[in-house]
């Protein structure tokens, strides 16, 4: 039992029912009354972000989440999953993946998190390194610009490049943010 008193970022319970993970929390102690615990919570089943408060007293049991890495095999409608211990297979529907596949390659290591035995979520590596597979040529001599294109990497997704990348080239692209990192 962890109480209200003790919280961190990151930290997971279940409170009222639901899995909830701190992504913030604030310890206040107005001039008058009691002290208590402002946080902002995110439910890591539907993702939902909701804002609580707690008296530093009240006690919550901690949600002990697997995080295990998997393989991504392939997609054949379902995005198919190894433990890369075991060599056990699973298939997530795109629901429960959700749009973090975009810039994922097949081969590539994702941590697939689970509680109770169900996942709820896929975390990708930070960055992957893709080639591009399309893209118009950069124009000579428009280089100081900073100015960007648009490109089509390997996994299908459109991905903001500077001007002289051009087709065939590896870059590295950060699965957070979809943005151009740098060259591989």
């Amino acid at each position: 039992m962890i109480s209200a008193g003790e919280f961190k970022n990151g930290l997971t319970l279940e409170i009222e029912g639901q899995v909830c993970q701190i992504m913030e929390f604030q310890h206040v102690k107005p001039g008058k009354g009691a002290a208590f615990v402002r946080t902002k919570l995110r439910d890591i089943i539907n993702g939902g972000v909701i804002e609580k408060t707690f008296r530093p007293t009240e006690k919550f049991n901690q949600a002990v989440i697997d995080r295990v890495d998997m393989q991504y095999l392939y997609n054949d409608g379902m995005y198919n999953f190894m433990n890369n211990n075991t060599y056990e297979q699973i298939a997530l529907s795109p629901e429960q993946v959700g749009d973090v596949m975009t810039f994922v390659k097949e081969n590539e290591t994702c941590k697939v998190m689970f509680y109770n035995g169900k996942v709820f979520s896929v975390e990708p590596p930070l960055k992957v390194t893709l080639e591009v597979t399309d893209t118009e040529p950069g124009i000579k001599g428009d280089t100081q610009t900073g100015a960007m294109k648009p490109a089509t990497v390997e996994t299908g997704a459109t991905v903001m490049v500077p001007l002289f990348i051009d087709k065939g080239e590896k870059i590295i692209v950060s699965t957070e943010t979809g943005k151009y990192e740098s060259r591989a």
